[in-house]
């Protein structure tokens, strides 16, 4: 039976190693990585097979996910078009295998110039909220991906949170907004400003993270507006909307802006990598 193969034991690897075990997932997984420690802390902690060898790990691919970092990936994709099984997969006509890549800004096109026909490429970039079975996947497929193997990606992705699809030009426009480091990044600024208040570090965090994490809830969950809640929790003239104004004229939007627009140009330099 053919598995899901890992390419990179790292952070996300885990992630979505961790998610899956939540989701009961029961199809094979096989984890490659050339640092042994590695492998053997991922086969301990998620019971999943490991593989030193890359050429056996390709060949065990039914869904060939690529988890190296993105200066990485030319080498790995290099090393895997040379190898011997690839040729025979080549020569005997079999069935195109199915890759995701996870790194970072690498276009199709570059993943195409590296290892091309007979794969055929898709692209995730997955939460490491994942880890808990709430993550957000965006996920986007080259020219002549077939219709099968897009359920297939979407599907296992879709055990670890919900999946939503963008084209390949606006992702990572997506990539930048949805990391979680935006609310961990708020959710600690807040609290350590809390503390320079006078509260003690439990009741900080305590509060911050219901402003940020229940106020997002009280939206997903309900039919109010946007605009409708902050009109509601920040009433003109009160404490609340003193201090969104304060916020706003130091530049607050304006520096999401900027840092987002960085991000973005991080994500273009990986793609000359």
């Amino acid at each position: 039976m053919k598995a899901t193969v890992f390419l990179g034991g790292g952070r996300i690897t885990a992630a979505l190693l961790a998610g899956l075990r939540l989701a009961n997932y029961r199809s094979p997984i096989v984890v490659h990585d050339r640092n042994p420690h590695k492998l053997r802390a991922l086969q301990k902690e998620f019971s999943v097979m490991v593989e030193p060898n890359l050429r056996s790990a390709v060949s065990q691919a039914r869904l060939l996910i690529i988890a190296v970092r993105p200066g990485d990936v030319a080498a790995i994709l290099t090393e895997i078009s040379q190898a011997e099984s690839q040729a025979k997969r080549a020569r005997r006509g079999g069935p195109a295998l199915i890759a995701c890549s996870l790194a970072a800004g690498i276009p199709f096109a570059k993943l195409r110039a590296r290892l091309g026909a007979p794969v055929r490429w898709s692209r995730a970039m997955p939460s490491p909220v994942a880890r808990t079975g709430n993550g957000l996947t965006s996920v986007t497929f080259d020219r002549g991906f077939p219709k099968s193997a897009r359920k297939l990606v979407r599907d296992f992705f879709a055990r670890v949170g919900a999946v939503v699809e963008v084209p390949e030009r606006k992702f990572d426009a997506f990539m930048v907004t949805f990391s979680p480091s935006h609310g961990y990044h708020a959710l600690a600024a807040l609290a350590q400003s809390a503390q320079k208040l006078g509260l003690d570090r439990y009741t900080a965090f305590a509060a911050a993270s219901h402003a940020l994490a229940d106020g997002i809830i009280s939206w997903r969950q309900g039919t109010e507006s946007l605009e409708g809640l902050l009109h509601e929790s920040a009433t003109p003239g009160g404490i609340a909307a003193a201090v969104m104004n304060a916020m706003d004229q130091r530049g607050y939007s304006k520096t999401v802006a900027r840092a987002l627009k960085a991000g973005l140009a991080r994500a273009r330099k990986n793609a000359n990598l």
